[in-house]
């Protein structure tokens, strides 16, 4: 509970994600991973971004199979950002004898200039053939002054993705394990889409590879290792670095505190917009997990600035989700009115019934 000086008391460190349904399966990876560069992958900043995914060579064998060659290293995140239940699949690439940097338990990786972030979306239980289909893969690509984008569309036999950064809208069916047909239309995004999600301080930036939030087991091709300690023994990450002491929690576990998974929840899923140079600078909230201690961060028993809903009183109303903005936001689908405002088009059921516990249990109630 929230004690009258709204001091979130259980909230420790953690970090986020979400999605029941979008847990990622590949918390097997396979095969085997990297370790540093060469086995030609081609990675040339004259001619980047290449007009195929291909045409990099980061993969071996069927593209749809992902299986990544040598000096290709999976990684995953403790909590992912949710993307209408998409699943993701996500790799690392660094030029040979280079690698990433520990900055804090809070800061993204320092990543060398050359490094290529590769993300893949796809669906499981795709109707009607009740098959998977990839269908965009992103890549981050490092640059001496900040991160560039390219984005690939898997074509429909799934042998290859083709650069197309003018968004697109894909009408998907699919069926979750429960048997539940699920209809949207998944985003893929424009290049000013993706700016504006991953801008910080006029510099494009990665959002979610963070310590905090990649200090996870992951089991590559059947071995089950301690990820960040991994990246060391791979020649990714230098070692040079204290030992964490911050590890996010999992926003979906219930055995965790539920004040931590609500921290981890709104850290992954808003704190990039709303951060210091983000899109949502102008905003009073600071959703990161390294600031959210402060109830006030996180908009309890702060007023609304936007009329949106004259009957929300505050952006966290305690013990009323009825009257609560951020309650009212996650729950829209309405373009001018939902939260985030980009990066999903349908409600994350789960994660609305996780803020909505949440805020039912801070007591006592706001002026």
């Amino acid at each position: 509970m929230l004690k009258r000086n709204y001091t979130l008391a259980g909230l420790v460190v953690l970090v986020v994600a979400m999605v029941a349904c979008q847990r990622d399966p590949d918390d097997v990876v396979d095969p085997t991973p990297g370790s540093g560069g060469g086995d030609d992958v081609q990675v040339d900043p004259s001619s980047f971004p290449l007009d195929s995914l291909s045409s990099y060579g980061f993969f071996t064998g069927p593209l749809a199979q992902m299986l990544p060659k040598a000096s290709v290293l999976p990684y995953d995140l403790i909590d992912p950002l949710f993307t209408d239940y998409a699943h993701k699949q996500r790799f690392v690439w660094m030029p040979e004898g280079s690698k990433a940097t520990w900055v804090s338990d809070d800061a993204l990786l320092d990543f060398p200039v050359g490094t290529m972030l590769i993300k893949t979306f796809y669906y499981d239980g795709v109707l009607p053939a009740n098959e998977r289909k990839i269908l965009e893969t992103r890549l981050l690509y490092r640059t001496s002054s900040g991160w560039e984008f390219a984005d690939y569309v898997w074509n429909d036999a799934q042998t290859e993705a083709t650069l197309y950064m003018d968004g697109l809208n894909v009408p998907m069916s699919w069926q979750d394990d429960q048997g539940t047909v699920h209809d949207l239309i998944y985003r893929i995004p424009a290049q000013a889409e993706c700016w504006t999600c991953h801008k910080n301080q006029n510099i494009a930036t990665p959002i979610g590879p963070k310590p905090r939030n990649m200090a996870r087991t992951l089991d590559i091709g059947g071995q089950v290792v301690d990820q960040l300690p991994h990246m060391e023994q791979v020649g990714y990450l230098d070692p040079s670095h204290p030992p964490i002491s911050q590890v996010m929690a999992r926003w979906d576990d219930p055995a965790e505190p539920l004040e931590d998974r609500v921290r981890a929840y709104l850290d992954i899923n808003c704190a990039h917009c709303h951060s210091v140079g983000g899109h949502c600078d102008y905003r009073p909230m600071r959703f990161d997990h390294a600031e959210s201690e402060d109830p006030v961060q996180l908009g309890l028993c702060v007023p609304p600035e936007d009329p949106i809903q004259p009957d929300m009183t505050y952006i966290v109303s305690a013990g009323l989700p009825e009257r609560s903005m951020m309650h009212f936001r996650l729950a829209s689908t309405a373009v001018n009115a939902r939260m985030p405002l980009l990066g999903r088009t349908v409600v994350h059921e789960e994660g609305l019934a996780l803020i909505t516990e949440w805020i039912e249990s801070i007591d006592p109630p706001c002026p």
